[in-house]
């Protein structure tokens, strides 16, 4: 995909991630919390005629810049088509989005085969999403025993509610429930860690990690989390 477009628009840090992608390009990078500015940037040069894309990390569709893009083309009353899906029809704007693989995929690769069975993924940031509604969230989904995937455990302003969310899961969960770690996953620096539900608020996490919890069944063999999806009950073997 990057190779066809002339102008690449990113968070600095994704933009250091490729930029040995982006020899010839012409490359816009801006800082956190300018996400609005980056899909305006992005449609201007593509009205110029430019192919251009927006560079998200893991999907774009998860956490990532997709659903900004198409929610600024709607309130700038834009006609938009999906490249895919595109139909006769005059447009403003053509949009590939362009599937990849999302952090919480990388990280249960990482950490073994936790994500078997039934999930929930939740971001603890509350920058965009009240924290009240994030409570509610996890409470729930602890309650019906998903394993949970939480996405922005911490930050550097940010650093109490991976204590709350801990409290919240104990109401519902053993303090023994394995939790999978990743950190930078797949990328230069990674760390891995399985611990329990008891030690998850001293875990070194960052916006960079991925944390899963397991369900009422997770388990942990040969230091890897798995959570089965049930076919040994189903189907026992001689050895079980």
């Amino acid at each position: 995909m990057l190779h066809s477009v002339q102008v690449v628009v990113g968070y600095k840090t994704y933009i250091t991630l490729i930029e040995a992608l982006l020899v010839g390009k012409e490359v816009v990078s801006t800082g956190m919390r300018t996400e609005m500015d980056r899909v305006n940037i992005a449609l201007d040069h593509a009205f110029q005629g430019r192919d251009t894309a927006i560079v998200s990390s893991g999907d774009a569709g998860i956490y990532g810049m997709a659903g900004l893009v198409l929610e600024m083309c709607r309130q700038k009353h834009l006609r938009v088509a999906l490249a895919a899906r595109t139909s006769a029809g005059v447009h403003d704007v053509i949009l590939e989005i362009v599937p990849g693989i999302p952090a919480l995929c990388a990280a249960a690769a990482l950490v073994g085969a936790p994500l078997m069975h039934d999930f929930v993924s939740i971001s603890l940031s509350d920058l965009l999403t009240p924290w009240a509604v994030i409570v509610n969230r996890l409470t729930h989904a602890a309650k019906a025993d998903f394993v949970l995937v939480l996405y922005n455990p911490k930050s550097k302003k940010r650093d109490w509610q991976l204590r709350t969310a801990q409290e919240i899961l104990l109401k519902y969960r053993d303090k023994d429930t394995p939790v999978g770690l990743a950190k930078k996953a797949m990328r230069p620096g990674q760390q891995v860690h399985i611990a329990t539900l008891s030690e998850m608020h001293t875990m070194d996490v960052d916006m960079q990690t991925i944390m899963i919890v397991g369900n009422s069944k997770s388990y942990v063999f040969e230091d890897l989390m798995i959570t089965p999806r049930g076919y040994l009950d189903k189907y026992p073997t001689d050895n079980s």
